[in-house]
């Protein structure tokens, strides 16, 4: 996927972190939508792009699967840097 070239959106804050955590483990977008599908989360590829870059609004349900799928707690996506 090619690199973003707008700056973040303003629509939730946990965007940011998801991109950071998913890098840091080396997990391809494509990789990250299939395990999020696994768990419950059927979610297309847009639709995560526009989380990742904070122009999505994410529901709370959303948030416990996101941080289940990096192996992280909910904590880690909600606390603020």
């Amino acid at each position: 996927m090619k690199p973003r070239s707008n700056k973040p959106g303003a629509k939730n804050i946990v965007g940011s972190k998801v991109v950071a955590f998913r890098n840091e483990r080396k997990i391809k977008q494509r990789d990250f939508l299939a395990q999020l599908q696994v768990l419950g989360l059927d979610i297309s590829a847009t639709s995560l792009s526009r989380l990742e870059g904070q122009y999505r609004l994410v529901h709370d349900f959303e948030v416990v699967i996101l941080a289940k799928a990096l192996g992280i707690t909910t904590d880690q996506l909600l606390k603020e840097q």
